[in-house]
This record gives structure tokens, C-alpha cells and sequence, in this order.
């Protein structure tokens, strides 16, 4: 069978578990992750490359457009300390964290390889948390920081990954410099998106009466402006975002509700079909990795991978939870522009804490690992690195992705008790 039967195949079973999953009530992605990793121990089945530019150019570019294209500009704008606090500093302390433990905790893991399996695994994916969350029934406010932080977070956790991976070839790290850099990768994707937004309602303005035309163009420009943005060196996810966000503002007020209406099907069927993919994409590649790790290592790593797991969460929990007070305590001595709607509560605090799984970015990162180094030599402990990847993303899907219903199950029915008995 070749690859593209495989992908047909795919696909048939991705939509027969999608209707299935919807008639138990079980958030679909954990139960395409499980038929991925079965269908990739099946017998003589071609093996499925991930290539990672091809993920990051067909997949993130419409996914992150789409979100950005949904959300509130007003409900972001005013969310916006939080999201900038856990699509930055977080990710960032995430990776730090995740590096020490790595560091002490596997043999023969350098500072500069824990650095880089760190920040492999410091960005949460919003795929994963939309897609398990939906229908749950979250507040506004909940879903616009969940959705804005990982708009965001991808460009962070990149950024990072390339001054780790530089650091384990030799390249010496000089914080001001990485900083300067980030903030250009930033500035200039932000630069990018306004411009191509621009362009792109000048276009519309002329063209909307021929509707096929005006959707295929929408269609398409995520993807040029991607390419643009990581053609000229800066940040292609944020002016995807950027994008995203100002075609939506542009939309509301010039386009047709017709052509709106249209516009969202198809989005609504391609976005569909790529979450999906993604999540059995992930599953299929675990057989493969599972192969090239000596077997001796596989519950250690295993092991690692869970540890891993459960620091990532308690970061991001203390975090999450010092940003809910540093709100309160400015919203109170007015220090910063901070509205009552900005404020977090504890149920909001602890399902935005638990919401942070990880997915196709951090495997496409992983698997995109350097083969070898500049010198020639095999880059040090590359399966290592993408094994317990994988194993925790593997965990974060599964493990809060199931228990992220039933803790917002019980933060309701405590909400509703509570009522009850003040009435």
C-alpha cells in the first residue's frame, strides 16, 4: 500500500472515530492518538514521515489563522497581561524548569541538551486543549486565554529551541543578543501580518462580489504570509496571528454575512480535517520511536517522561496561580491598566492550569532534531531527547485530556451547590 493510500486510510478511520467519539461523549483527540499508535503497530504498514517543515507550513499556518480569526480582538485585548504571561515568561520558565530536572535526573544529559529538551516541550498546543475543552462549556473568558496564550507561545517556544540547539553546536549563548533577537523575530512578524493584512482587504475591497474567488484568497494567505515571514527571518506564527486578527476586524465590517457564512463552512470542514490528521499523526509516530530506543532504556525513559510531565503541570499551575494574585493586587492599588474582567477566579485558574497539553508542535520540534551536528558527529542523545517527547506529549493528551472533562464536570456541580446554598 503506498503513502497515499495510507493517508486515504487515515482519514476514513479519523472521521469514523471522530462520529464515534462524539456518541460516547470521549474528546476525540485522545481516541485518534490511540488508534494512531495501533494502526502504527500494525505488521508491513508503510511507515508515515513526519517532515517538520511540512507541519509547520500546512498545518500551523491555518490552524493558528483560523483561532486568531475567531477570537475576540476586545476579549484578547483585555486578557492580555495573562496571555502575554503564559505565552512568554512561562514558557520560558517552563523550559528552565524542565532543563534541570532533565539535567539531574538522565544519565549523560548536558546542560545544553537538557536546554534543548526543555524547550522542545515548554509550549502548550492550542489544538489539543480547543479541541478537548469544546462543548465543556467554559466561560469566554477561559477559552479567549487558552486560545490567545497558544497563538503566541509557538513563536517563544521556537525561539528558544534555536538558541538551545545552537548552544549544543558550539555556538556560544549571549542573553542580551538572544533577547534582541526575540524581540526583532517578534517585531518583525508583527510587521509582516499588518502588512499582508493590509494588502489582502485592499484586494478583498475590489474582488468580494466574485465570492469563490475572495474565500480562496483567504484560504491561501496564511500560508504566503507563513512563507514571507520565515523567508525574511522573523516570526512566521506571529504574523499569521497578526493576520488573523485584523482580516477578522475587516471582515466584520465590510464582507457580506453571506460570504461570511460561506468562508466558515469550508474553514470549519479544512480545520476538521487537519485536527485530525494531527492527532493520529502524533499516535503513528510513537511505533517508530519506539523502535530505535533500545530496550533496556524504554521504562526509564518512560519514567523520566512522566516527571517531566508532572513538573511541566506544577510550573504551570504556580504560575497560573501567582498571575491570578499580581492581577488582584494591581487591579486593587490601580497601578496598571487592569479591568475587573481581567481578573482571574480559582475555578477559571485551575482549568486554565490544567488545560496545558502538549501536541504536534512539540513532535514536529522533536523530530525536526538535527540527524548531526556541524562537525559531522551524530547529535548526542537525539532519540533520547525524542522518545520522552513524544512519551509526554503522549501523557499531557491522554492524562489531562481525560481528566480535563471530568475536573470542569465537578467545578460546575460545586458552582451550583454553592448557589444553592447561599439561596
Amino acid at each position: 500500500m503506498e503513502n497515499y493510500s495510507v493517508i486515504i486510510f487515515i482519514l476514513a478511520i479519523m472521521i469514523g472515530l471522530s462520529a464515534i467519539a462524539d456518541k460516547i461523549k470521549l474528546p476525540y483527540p485522545i481516541l485518534l492518538i490511540i488508534a494512531g499508535i495501533s494502526i502504527g503497530f500494525i505488521p508491513n504498514l508503510p511507515q508515515v514521515d513526519i517532515n517538520p517543515e511540512i507541519i509547520f507550513l500546512l498545518f500551523l499556518p491555518p490552524l493558528l489563522y483560523d483561532a486568531a480569526f475567531n477570537i475576540s480582538f476586545k476579549d484578547f485585548k483585555t486578557n492580555i497581561n495573562t496571555i502575554s504571561t503564559l505565552a512568554i515568561s512561562l514558557v520560558f520558565i517552563t523550559a528552565c524548569g524542565i532543563a534541570v530536572v532533565a539535567h539531574y535526573l538522565i544519565p549523560n544529559m548536558s546542560w545544553p541538551l537538557s536546554f534543548v529538551l526543555g524547550s522542545i516541550l515548554s509550549a502548550t498546543d492550542a489544538v489539543a486543549a480547543m479541541s478537548i475543552t469544546k462543548g465543556l462549556g467554559l466561560s469566554h473568558k477561559t477559552n479567549t486565554i487558552l486560545e490567545g496564550e497558544s497563538l503566541v507561545n509557538d513563536a517563544s517556544a521556537l525561539v528558544a529551541y534555536r538558541f538551545a540547539v545552537a548552544a549544543v553546536t558550539g555556538s556560544a549563548f549571549i542573553f542580551w543578543k538572544a533577547s534582541l533577537q526575540f524581540l526583532g523575530l517578534m517585531a518583525g512578524g508583527i510587521l509582516i501580518g499588518i502588512v499582508m493584512g493590509k494588502i489582502l482587504a485592499l484586494i478583498i475591497k475590489r474582488i468580494q462580489q466574485n465570492s469563490l474567488v475572495t474565500i480562496s484568497l483567504m484560504l491561501l494567505s496564511p500560508f504566503v504570509t507563513y512563507l514571507i515571514a520565515e523567508e525574511l527571518h522573523v516570526s512566521g506564527v506571529i504574523a499569521v496571528v497578526i493576520l488573523g486578527l485584523g482580516i477578522a476586524r475587516f471582515s466584520n465590517k465590510v464582507l457580506p454575512e453571506k460570504l461570511r457564512i460561506e468562508s466558515k463552512s469550508i474553514w470549519d470542514m479544512i480545520i476538521f480535517l487537519l485536527n485530525g490528521l494531527i492527532f493520529i499523526l502524533i499516535g503513528l509516530q510513537f511505533p517508530y520511536i519506539y523502535e530505535s530506543i533500545n530496550k533496556a532504556d524504554i521504562l526509564p525513559y518512560i519514567g523520566y517522561a512522566a516527571i517531566i510531565t508532572v513538573v511541566a503541570l506544577l510550573l504551570r499551575m504556580i504560575r497560573v496561580v501567582m498571575q491570578k494574585f499580581n492581577l488582584q493586587e494591581a487591579f486593587k492599588k490601580g497601578k496598571r491598566k487592569i479591568s475587573e474582567e481581567a481578573l482571574l477566579d480559582w475555578k477559571s485558574s485551575l482549568i486554565i492550569s490544567w488545560s496545558g497539553m502538549r501536541g504536534i508542535v512539540s513532535l514536529a520540534i522533536a523530530i525536526g532534531l538535527p540527524a548531526n551536528l556541524a562537525n559531522g558527529q551524530p547529535f548526542p542523545q537525539r532519540n533520547a531527547i525524542i522518545f520522552i517527547s513524544v512519551a509526554v506529549v503522549l501523557f499531557t493528551l491522554i492524562g489531562q485530556g481525560l481528566t480535563l472533562p471530568w475536573i470542569v464536570k465537578k467545578l460546575k456541580k460545586s458552582q451550583n451547590t454553592d448557589i444553592q446554598y447561599v439561596k
